[in-house]
């Protein structure tokens, strides 16, 4: 008896231990990051009701950091193995980059309490998940692309197959709509006799069970609180709507003065619309009640002028780096980028 209350107690200070590792990061962002600016009065143009909080185009980007992880992990993998993919580089650069976003954020309002516990929330699980996930294949894993050889194996290319697309779904879909089961069953029909993909189709297999339970979970509580509007309202400089015509997504709702308000798609939809909007030779007046937004871009250069945060990519022999532009000057910045020397990538709205 003696040595089972042993081995409960081991168990319970292991959890203690791992426990505080994942909350660490939250302590040292909430305490260390705190910024000192104040954020500058703005008279919107759009009523009260079509605003969303100036902050959050910043505090979207740690969502946006885990789809850009699972896109690097991707990359990585359709040539290599996935014990190639720095786990604790993408986990150590969430954390990093927050920091910095929360302290820009001071400036603009500061962060809300549900934004806060949210990118809290969302860290915590993506730093675990990596952690297991390194753990797994520095070891089994890697030990099972010693038994297979330098070839990949069918589940091999399919698995990075699947990531890709599960990086891109994630560009404009919530997670948890994703089809999980379909691409356990497709594990199941591709495996062929190779030792790795008997070792394939457990570890993917069971990680798909996993995150399907999840996002049923997941689901059912974003129903039973209503998800997040899919739309948002921008003012557009100018009295022409003809300019507008063809734009995807774009609809004109008034004409009010000598400008346009227009309701566009948000998420990955919306940086296809602006740049299309910057070809054109539109400007914009306001987004979402707003006066400031950011956006990425992607260059070979490690460093550029005015970045929030630069970073390289994994799998990718480039860097991202991050910026705050007024909304009156976003889409000649994206005209000036589209010249070079860096790729516009995507606009954060709120």
């Amino acid at each position: 008896m003696r040595w089972l209350l042993r081995w409960i107690l081991r168990l319970v200070v292991l959890a203690v231990v791992l426990g505080a590792v994942l909350v660490a990061p939250v302590a040292w962002v909430e305490v260390a990051c705190r910024g000192n600016g104040v954020a500058q009065p703005y008279d919107a143009l759009l009523p009260p009701e079509d605003h969303r909080a100036e902050a959050r185009t910043l505090l979207t980007y740690p969502e946006w950091h885990i789809v850009h992880a699972y896109d690097d992990y991707a990359e990585v993998i359709e040539t290599g193995d996935p014990h190639d993919f720095g786990y604790f580089n993408a986990v150590k650069t969430y954390w990093t980059s927050l920091c910095a976003l929360k302290e820009q954020a001071a400036a603009h309002g500061g962060v809300d309490r549900a934004t806060k516990e949210l990118v809290y929330v969302i860290g915590v699980s993506f730093s675990a998940e990596m952690a297991m996930k390194a753990l797994y294949e520095e070891t089994l894993g890697r030990l099972a692309t010693l038994v297979r050889g330098e070839r990949l194996s069918p589940l091999d290319k399919l698995s990075a197959r699947q990531a890709a697309d599960y990086a891109t779904f994630l560009q404009q879909v919530p997670w948890y709509k994703y089809d999980f089961p379909a691409d356990a069953a497709a594990l199941r029909a591709a495996q062929s006799d190779n030792p790795r993909d008997l070792e394939r189709r457990f570890a993917l297999g069971g990680e798909y069970a996993a995150k399907a339970a999840y996002a049923q979970v997941i689901a059912a509580a974003v129903d039973s609180v209503g998800g997040d509007a899919l739309s948002l309202r921008m003012v557009v400089k100018g009295p022409d709507a003809a300019v507008l015509d063809g734009l995807d997504g774009l609809s004109v709702v008034e004409h009010r003065g000598d400008v346009i308000v227009v309701e566009a798609p948000r998420y990955r939809a919306l940086t296809r619309v602006l740049v299309d909007m910057a070809a054109r030779g539109i400007d914009l007046a306001e987004i979402a009640g707003n006066d400031d937004i950011m956006f990425t871009a992607l260059s070979d250069q490690a460093e550029m002028p005015d970045a929030l945060f630069s970073f390289q990519r994994q799998g990718y022999e480039d860097y991202r780096h991050l910026f705050m532009v007024p909304v009156t000057d976003l889409l000649a910045t994206l005209r000036r980028f589209g010249e070079g020397p860096a790729q516009v990538e995507h606009v954060h709205d709120y």
